[in-house]
């Protein structure tokens, strides 16, 4: 069986050009490296390098087991790494996969006490457009944990943070039904709607809420960008359906809660039992995220 040192030295082969530069970039004398990768090649069953004046090239044999040599390094890599985590917070990485919606404006204070809580663990933050492609990623292993609404099916480890709650923004200026009092959808129904791109996830959102109201919403303008819909709604291209993070007091269209009321539970999920430094991101959201902004005050559901 190949073993961790003997694809190091290979790799470290292959990256630097050279035997000589290898052995200097892994810590070894010439020679053992030499022995370290002809016992890999007794286990691969073939030569993996062939040795020119100035350089070594792959052989075929070894085209072929490069990949895999990368990936089983890069796994001890992050095997190392979850050691360091469950020993102290203070060093390693963590993968955050969140929808574009959240990561606008709900995330932004747990990022910010995480930055100050463990400044030594980098932190790395995807957005994805839609749901769908989110989980896809987090099956495949591209990120640690995901923020994001709560997945159907999902089989982990999942832990309920909120409701997110939509709101309609109507063009600036533009009276809403007063104080209080929630929009009844069926009367933007022959308006024509700032809506989503499909490959948003939003856009399954609105016309869900539109069919739940009893009609299809013409398109005015579609958008890529969660956070442009608001933006053109006030600008007066017509209703946009946004969630409530997005917004800020300084946001100049008109904004009601609509009837029936638009929601999507939120939820924070892995794929194994967290390990230490997910678990504590984990709590961290669940006490910093802000799903419906403290200046938009929820109104009565009649």
């Amino acid at each position: 069986m190949a073993t961790v040192r003997q694809l190091e030295c290979f790799v470290a082969v292959v990256e630097c050009g050279s035997f000589t530069a290898a052995a200097e970039r892994v810590l070894m004398t010439q020679p053992a490296l030499s022995r370290s990768i002809r016992e890999l090649e007794r286990v691969v069953g073939g030569a993996l390098l062939e040795r020119q004046p100035r350089r070594a090239v792959l052989t075929p044999v070894g085209r072929a087991v490069l990949p895999a040599a990368q990936a089983a390094l890069a796994e001890v890599k992050r095997v190392r790494e979850l050691g360091r985590r469950a020993a102290n917070l203070d060093a390693g990485e963590l993968r955050v996969a969140a929808v574009q919606s959240l990561t606008l404006a709900a995330l932004l204070p747990v990022v910010r006490e995480w930055r100050r809580r463990h400044s030594g663990v980098e932190l790395r933050l995807t957005e994805f457009a839609s749901l769908d492609r989110l989980v896809e990623a987090m099956r495949a292993g591209a990120a640690d944990v995901a923020v994001a609404p709560r997945p159907e099916g999902w089989t982990g480890p999942l832990r309920e943070l909120g409701v997110e709650e939509f709101v309609v923004v109507l063009p600036a200026g533009e009276e809403g039904p007063g104080p209080g009092r929630r929009l009844d959808l069926r009367a933007l129904s022959n308006r024509a709607w700032v809506h989503y791109e499909p490959a948003n996830g939003l856009s399954t959102v609105v016309d869900a809420a539109c069919a739940a109201a009893g009609f299809a919403p013409r398109v005015a303008v579609r958008t890529a960008q969660s956070s442009a819909a608001p933006r053109l709604a006030a600008a007066g291209l017509g209703p946009a359906l946004v969630p409530a993070n997005l917004l800020s007091p300084s946001d100049p269209g008109t904004i009601v809660f609509p009837r029936p009321a638009v929601r999507r539970p939120v939820a924070a999920f892995t794929r194994h039992r967290p390990d230490p430094l997910t678990a504590a991101f984990i709590e961290l959201v669940s006490r910093y995220l802000v799903v419906v902004p403290d200046h938009l005050p929820l109104p009565g559901e009649a």
